[in-house]
């Protein structure tokens, strides 16, 4: 189990192992990007590992905690807000990590929101690239 806090910890130091600690079996992570989820600690992680190489000066700004209802609107559950910037292929990214933890205190949904719109333009292009060369999704100039 991870707070919010160790979480920010996890990412700056890029550690996946400490990442993985802290996600649900079942997490889902809500993409800018993709209009389904990635689902799963596997993916999640996999796709941790793609981001932690596409972004270039990541930071965190800071930290809001409350609660909030997650997707299957079960109720509202304990949730952090991570407001974070960072650069992609020379854009600048203004953006919000949502974590919503679950009953045994792991990240059971995971929300990622960005903006400008040509900085989302520009992060899923780069974390497309990322997936296909890791196996992770097909390339789509193979068609």
């Amino acid at each position: 189990m991870g707070t919010a806090e160790d979480f920010r910890t996890a990412v700056e130091k890029h550690d996946l192992d400490a990442l993985g600690d802290m996600f649900a079996d079942d997490v889902c992570l809500y993409s800018p990007v993709k209009f389904t989820p990635f689902e799963g600690k596997a993916m999640v992680l996999a796709l941790f590992g793609v981001l932690l190489r596409t972004f270039e000066d990541f930071r965190y700004l800071g930290h809001l905690e409350g609660s909030a209802e997650t997707s299957a609107a079960d109720g509202e559950v304990p949730s952090v807000i991570l407001p974070f910037r960072a650069n992609v292929a020379g854009k600048q990214i203004h953006g919000i990590d949502l974590l919503q933890f679950d009953a045994s205190g792991r990240i059971g949904e995971f929300t990622v929101m960005v903006r400008p719109q040509s900085a989302v333009h520009a992060l899923g292009e780069a974390v497309l690239a990322g997936l296909v060369a890791d196996g992770l999704a097909p390339d789509p100039a193979a068609g």
